[in-house]
């Protein structure tokens, strides 16, 4: 069994930072992808950034220049730098990853239970 958990979200003012981490725990035998996930209240779920398992990033447009988003293979963790925070970027973050597991080595995608950033005008 593999859990992610995410921390470091909560309340900050408008310009502000947050640093978001997940880390990945039990069974595992490697990690391909990770990514961090935002849903904003009465939104669907959207993708804010990718991060391959060699390094190489991607970034949703309205967090380009803002966010950096980048991962600790020896901790199985993720992190997401978020600065210059804005209203709009409130909502629940969540991280995901690509775990290959024993005993069937198969790759499966696993989620956080999510993290409340909240960014006040």
């Amino acid at each position: 069994q593999v859990q992610l958990v995410e921390s470091g979200g909560g309340l900050v003012q408008a310009g502000g930072s947050l640093r978001l981490s997940c880390v990945a725990s039990g069974s595992i035998f490697s990690i391909n992808a990770m990514g961090w996930y935002r849903q904003a209240p009465g939104k669907q779920r959207e993708a804010v950034a990718p991060i391959t398992s060699g390094g190489s990033t991607g970034y949703a447009d309205s967090v380009k220049g803002r966010f950096t988003i980048s991962r600790d293979n020896a901790k199985n963790t993720v992190y997401l730098q978020m600065n210059s925070l804005k209203p709009e970027d409130t909502g629940v973050y969540y991280c995901n990853a690509e775990v290959t597991s024993p005993p069937t080595y198969r790759t499966v995608v696993v989620w956080g239970q999510g993290t409340l950033v909240i960014v006040s005008s």
